[in-house]
């Protein structure tokens, strides 16, 4: 026999050996919780040499099926003594514990989770993927992720405590995404973009007052705000962008002193606030005395086109507060983004950084930063950019073909998602049908923020495993649409 099939032999040997072991401590809990059963608490239970002796099993299954009982609290372990039946809880299930005096405590603080749940959600199995935002996990720069994370791990101060605002040079870094003037004082590091929203609301906006929001935005910023307290207010977009003659008429008419924006790959659009428009956008926000949260979240996912300047490369006067985020380019666990702001507010966010958590992880920083050094991060992007651009298209050229009745108003240059218009009433039958047939798309609903929602669907194309998957689910979503107008 050669050394390779040797190997697999042995490998092959040890799998089932596992498998065995697995259900043979399995087998070992079940009939010791039946005898524990008949014991009285305090009751002791047979030495591990008798177990191993009466169940005809190894003291190593013996030991982890005795330390599956201690875990769920049927037995009770002390040293030199023996095993011993645990004393039982008093409550019994026919009396449920009565929780409902919390309801006068917490009055209407409601946290909106169900949307931001629905997002993170997971496929059903075997499903089609095209809902979610991030990159399917061939997509992700595993290597370059494994590769920075050990390299950070062998630093000498790896585990020492981080600054509250994040490392200097995490901050440098990230102060570079603005394409301005700002520096590692403006910069404090979050726990990805979805912290770095909550942060910035809280900072800005006392509870009760309004926000205004592009009309669809993204999910998840909706439920910050309203986590926050504030009272989401919608303000028109057409294929430019939010408009700036309805920005100003909300400013006045709400009195927000807060707007929430993505001018670069817009969630759920995909639409590129239109040049015209920008400085347009950044004056009505300083003649307002408001704040202006520029989320670019996409502006690594760029689809190859040129992509324009942050708004707060623009902004001399602290009117910007800049999110980033290294998520959605690198992987869901990268929890890693930034806020960049100048004034009060940055002194704010770091109080608020230091009074949630003291600081983020410090080895999860320095394998930020040792991955945004390193060459493989920019191939990694250049690469991205060539997929992303692919997949979108073959989506966008499959559901013209397959549901022509569908309209798509834009195909973006960047970002991971089409925005779809089907028929009002067919909307809950399509969702229905597509999932009967294994297809994961998102509801367009959740993107509206207080006015009535459009008829829309969200369908991704980067969490599908490759192209065959999403000619596939176009074809299907085809079979849908075909099934809807009946």
């Amino acid at each position: 026999m050669s050394r390779g099939s040797g190997s697999v032999a042995a490998a092959i040997a040890l799998s089932l050996a596992l498998m065995f072991e697995s259900s043979t401590i399995g087998g070992l809990v079940t009939s010791l919780r039946a005898e524990i059963a008949a014991l009285t608490p305090g009751d002791r239970l047979p030495s591990n040499r008798d177990l191993v002796r009466r169940h005809g099993v190894s003291p190593v299954t013996v030991a982890r099926a005795v330390a599956v009982l201690a875990a769920e609290g049927a037995v009770v372990t002390r040293p030199g003594s023996g095993t011993f039946v645990a004393a039982r809880s008093s409550r019994t299930s026919a009396t449920a514990p009565d929780t409902s005096w919390q309801s006068v405590v917490l009055a209407d603080r409601h946290v909106d989770a169900q949307t931001v749940n629905s997002l993170l959600s997971p496929p059903v199995a075997d499903a089609i993927t095209m809902a979610g935002g991030y990159l399917h996990r061939s997509l992700q720069p595993t290597k370059a992720l494994g590769d920075a994370l050990a390299r950070a791990a062998r630093r000498p101060d790896a585990w020492d405590r981080a600054p509250t605002a994040g490392l200097e040079t995490l901050r440098s870094l990230f102060a570079r995404f603005t394409g301005g003037e700002a520096g590692p004082d403006d910069v404090v590091i979050t726990s990805g973009g979805q912290d770095a929203l909550s942060m910035a609301f809280r900072a800005i906006a006392a509870p009760g007052s309004p926000i205004l929001v592009e009309s669809p935005t993204y999910q998840g910023a909706l439920a910050a705000a309203r986590a926050a307290g504030l009272r989401p207010v919608p303000v028109p977009t057409d294929v430019d962008g939010i408009r700036p003659d309805l920005l100003a008429d909300a400013f006045a008419t709400s009195g927000a002193r807060l707007l929430y924006l993505q001018p670069t790959f817009h969630n759920p659009t995909g639409t590129v606030l239109a040049a015209q428009r920008r400085a347009q956008v950044l004056d009505i926000a300083r003649a307002a005395g408001a704040f202006l949260v520029e989320d670019d979240f996409a502006r690594l996912l760029s689809h190859g086109g040129p992509t324009p300047r942050p708004l707060a490369a623009d902004d001399r006067d602290g009117t910007v507060v800049y999110v980033t985020s290294l998520t959605k380019p690198a992987s869901p666990s990268m929890r890693i983004g930034a806020l960049v702001a100048r004034g009060p507010v940055m002194h704010r966010l770091r109080a608020i950084r230091l009074v949630d958590d003291f600081f983020l992880a410090r080895p999860l920083q320095e394998a930020a930063i040792e991955l945004l050094s390193s060459p493989a991060w920019e191939r990694h992007l250049r690469g991205l950019s060539a997929v992303l651009r692919e997949r979108c298209a073959v989506l966008a050229s499959a559901l013209a073909v397959e549901a022509p009745e569908w309209t798509i108003d834009r195909v973006p240059t960047g970002g991971l998602h089409l925005w779809v218009g089907v028929p009002r009433d067919q909307l809950v039958g399509i969702l229905d049908a597509a999932r009967a047939l294994g297809v994961a798309i998102s509801s367009g609903d959740g993107y509206f923020a207080a006015e009535p929602a459009g008829a829309f669907l969200r369908v991704g194309f980067a969490a599908t495993a490759d192209l065959a998957q999403i000619e596939e689910g176009a074809r299907r979503l085809g079979e849908v649409a075909r099934s809807s107008r009946r």
